[in-house]
C-alpha cells in the first residue's frame, strides 16, 4: 500500500492560510522534510506477510494461553438448562447488557466467561502498572448507579476489575454464571425457536436469546518468530502474567526479578505501562523494539473530594458528551475532561477555526493545516523524550516519527524515565521486529541476548474475524455460518443484528458509533439490546430478526457515510490501524467499518429507532 503524492507545503501559494503558517516562523522544523522522515521510517517496517506475523496460540503455542488467575485444578459436571438469554462474555459489554436486562426485569440470564471471573479485559489484564488510558470518571460505567467515584484520574487495573465484579454483584449476574466455559458450538435450531450451546465442559444450554459480548481485547496475540517455543528460560503473555515467578503484584514489587535476565518484546501500550516496573526490580532488562509509541504527559492525580461535592446527578453522561464530541472535532465552550485526547484533538479544532475564520479553505489546504497540526504535537512529544532520556542515542530510538493517530496514542509518566536506569537496555531492531529466538534468548543481527525470563507483549488479537476472535463459529437459520456470510466483513443493522441470526446480538465495534472511550459504546449497544429483549418479552414475541433489506440498507449508510481514511493510513507507519501495511481495506478491522457519522449522531438514530417502537428494519414472529 503506498500513499499517493501529496502537495508539498512549500508549493502552497503565499495568500494560503498554509503559506501564512509556514512564514509565521513558529514551527520550527521543515515540515517537507519531516514528511520525507515519516515516509521513510514507515517503509522500512513494512512487512509482505502483514497480520500472518503473527499466530494462533495452538498446539505448543497453548502454554501462553494458559490462565494464572483461575482456581487450580477446576473441573465440574456438564450442565443443561433452559434460559431467556444467554450472554456470551463476562467484560464490560456482557456486564452491561445484563445489568440493563435486569433493570428491564429480566431474571433467566446466564452469563457465560472463559475467564475464572468477571472483567473481560480487566480481568485478563494483571500486569504492573496496567492502567486505563481514558478518564477513569469516563471509562468505568454506570458509576451513578453504583454511586461510585474513581479514587484517581486514571485507574488502575485492580480497581476497574474491582468495579467490574461490583457491577455483577449490583445486578445479581452471578446467578448461574459459567466461569472459565468457553462455547464451542452455537448454531439455531428452528422446531424450538432457540439457540443451543455447547461449551468445553459438555453443557447443553437452550436460549431464547443471545448477546455476543466477546470483547475485541480477548484473545492474546503471538508473534510467529523462528523459535518462539525452542526458548528454555521462562516466557509468559503479559495478559497472562506469572506473579508466581515475578512475585509482587500488579502495584509492583517484583522482588523475584533481582537475580534475573528478562526481556520484553513489544512497546506498545501494554508494554509501556509493565517496562517501569521491571526495569525497577530485574537485574537486567532489554527492551526489544520494533517500532516506538508515542508517549505523551498523563497527569494522573487523585479524585479532588471538592470537585465530587460539586457533582449533579447526570454528571457522568453529560461528562461523556462532552469528550465525545470535541474527540469529534466539535467545538464545546468548557473541556470538561482536559486531558491528552482533548489536547489532540483540540489543538485541530482551534486551528481549523481560526483559519476557517478568515478565508475560505480547499480541502487541500485543510488538510494540511490539520497535517502540520499533528506534525507540530508530534515535535512536542519527540522534544519530550530528549528532555527525559539521558543517552541521546537511547532517545533517539524512542522517538517516534508518524502521526499521532497512526498508532494509538499513549500516555505515561515514568517510561522513558526507565531507560535513564543503569539496569535497562533499549535494543531497536531498526524496524525489523524480533526475528529469531533459540534456548538462550532473543537474536538480534548474530547478538544473542542471553536472558531468564522473555515476556510477550504484542496485544491481543484484532483485525481477523468476529468469529476467530470469538473461538467458535455460528450456525443460523438455513445452516447459515457467520464465519462465511462475514468472510469480507461484518454485515448487520446498527452493528447488532444479522440476517438469519435470529435473537442474535452482536457486541462490538463494527457498523458502529465508535468512541475513544470503548464502554461507552458498549453501555449505547447494551441499552438497544436490553430494549429490544424487553419489547419482545412484553409482546410474546418469539423470535426477531432483520430482514435482509434492512441490513443492506444500513450496510450502504455505513458505506456512504464512510471516512474515507485510505490515504492517512496508507502513510502511516505498519500497525493494527492500517492492515499492518500489507495494502488494501481490510474489512474485518473496525475502523473501516464505522458509522461516519460520528457516536453522537448514531446514539441518536439508535434512540429515535427505540423511540418510534415499532422495531423497524426487524421481523417478528409470535
Amino acid at each position: 500500500m503506498s500513499a499517493t503524492p501529496l502537495k508539498k507545503f512549500a508549493d502552497f501559494p503565499s495568500d494560503s492560510p498554509v503559506a501564512e503558517k509556514l512564514a509565521s516562523g513558529r514551527l520550527g522544523f521543515d515540515p517537507d522534510a519531516l514528511r520525507d522522515k515519516y515516509a521513510h521510517e514507515r517503509d522500512k517496517r513494512i512487512r509482505p506477510e502483514g497480520f500472518a506475523q503473527y499466530q494462533e496460540l495452538s498446539g505448543d503455542l497453548d502454554i501462553f494461553d494458559v490462565d494464572p488467575y483461575a482456581e487450580p485444578g477446576f473441573s465440574r459436571d456438564p450442565i443443561e438448562k433452559e434460559v431467556d438469554v444467554a450472554i456470551i462474555g463476562g467484560g464490560f459489554g456482557g456486564l452491561l447488557v445484563g445489568a440493563h436486562l435486569r433493570e428491564a426485569g429480566v431474571k433467566s440470564i446466564c452469563c457465560i466467561e472463559k475467564g475464572g471471573d468477571f472483567g473481560g479485559t480487566w480481568y485478563w489484564n494483571r500486569y504492573p502498572g496496567a492502567q486505563c488510558d481514558v478518564e477513569s470518571y469516563l471509562y468505568l460505567p454506570l458509576l451513578e448507579k453504583l454511586n461510585y467515584i474513581p479514587r484517581e484520574k486514571y485507574s488502575f487495573g485492580p480497581e476497574i476489575l474491582d468495579h467490574s465484579l461490583a457491577i455483577a454483584r449490583e445486578y445479581d449476574l452471578y446467578d448461574g454464571a459459567l466461569m472459565q466455559t468457553t462455547v464451542t458450538d452455537m448454531r439455531w435450531d428452528e422446531a424450538s425457536k432457540r439457540w443451543l450451546l455447547s461449551t468445553n465442559w459438555g453443557d447443553t444450554i437452550k436460549a431464547r436469546f443471545v448477546p455476543m459480548a466477546t470483547g475485541i481485547l480477548a484473545k492474546p496475540k503471538l508473534p510467529r518468530i523462528a523459535g518462539i517455543t525452542s526458548f528454555k528460560g521462562h516466557t509468559f503473555h503479559t495478559s497472562r502474567w506469572d506473579y508466581n515467578y515475578t512475585g509482587g503484584d500488579t502495584t509492583g514489587g517484583l522482588v523475584n526479578l533481582k537475580d534475573k535476565r528478562v526481556g520484553i518484546i513489544g512497546t506498545g501500550p501494554t508494554a509501556i505501562q509493565a517496562i517501569p516496573a521491571l526495569g525497577e526490580y530485574s537485574k537486567e532488562l532489554y527492551v526489544f523494539q520494533r517500532t516506538p509509541s508515542a508517549i505523551d504527559i498523563r497527569g494522573n492525580h487523585p479524585t479532588n473530594p471538592k470537585w465530587v461535592e460539586s457533582l449533579e446527578p447526570g454528571w457522568q453522561a453529560r461528562r461523556m458528551e462532552n469528550f465525545n464530541i470535541i474527540t469529534n472535532g466539535g467545538y464545546q465552550e468548557e473541556d470538561l475532561v482536559n486531558d491528552g485526547w482533548t489536547d489532540l484533538f483540540g489543538r485541530q479544532i482551534g486551528v481549523m477555526k481560526d483559519a476557517a475564520s478568515r478565508t475560505k479553505m480547499s480541502s487541500e489546504e485543510k488538510a494540511a493545516l490539520k497535517e502540520l497540526t499533528d506534525l507540530q504535537k508530534m515535535e512536542e512529544i519527540r522534544e519530550r523524550v530528549d528532555a527525559i532520556v539521558v543517552d541521546k542515542e537511547t532517545a533517539s530510538k524512542l522517538k517516534a516519527y508518524y502521526r499521532p493517530f497512526c498508532k494509538r496514542p499513549c500516555f505515561h509518566d515514568e517510561y522513558l524515565k526507565t531507560f535513564n536506569r543503569p539496569n535497562v537496555t533499549l535494543v531497536d531492531t531498526d524496524g525489523k521486529g524480533v526475528e529469531q529466538i533459540n534456548e538462550q534468548g532473543v537474536v538480534i543481527d548474530d547478538n544473542v541476548y542471553e536472558l531468564d525470563c522473555l515476556i510477550i507483549a504484542t496485544g491481543f488479537e484484532t483485525g481477523t474475524s468476529f468469529t476467530s476472535a470469538s473461538g467458535f463459529d455460528i450456525v443460523g437459520r438455513n445452516d447459515a455460518k457467520l464465519g462465511e456470510k462475514w468472510a469480507d466483513g461484518p454485515s448487520t443493522m446498527h452493528g447488532l443484528f444479522s440476517h438469519n441470526f435470529p435473537n442474535c446480538f452482536f457486541m462490538g465495534l463494527f457498523q458502529t458509533g465508535l468512541t475513544v472511550s470503548l464502554p461507552h459504546t458498549l453501555d449505547e449497544q447494551a441499552v438497544h439490546i436490553a430494549y429490544v429483549v424487553d419489547h419482545c418479552m412484553k409482546n410474546d414475541i418469539e423470535v426477531v430478526e432483520v430482514t435482509q433489506e434492512a441490513e443492506d440498507s444500513w450496510c450502504n449508510v455505513i458505506e456512504q457515510k464512510a471516512h474515507n481514511n485510505t490515504e492517512f493510513y496508507a502513510a502511516c507507519t505498519p500497525g493494527y490501524y492500517n492492515n499492518e501495511g500489507k495494502g488494501g481495506v481490510n474489512k474485518n478491522n473496525f475502523l473501516t467499518n464505522q458509522y461516519g457519522g460520528g457516536p453522537i449522531e448514531f446514539f441518536e438514530i439508535l434512540e429515535n429507532w427505540r423511540n418510534e417502537g415499532s422495531l423497524s428494519g426487524l421481523s417478528t414472529e409470535h
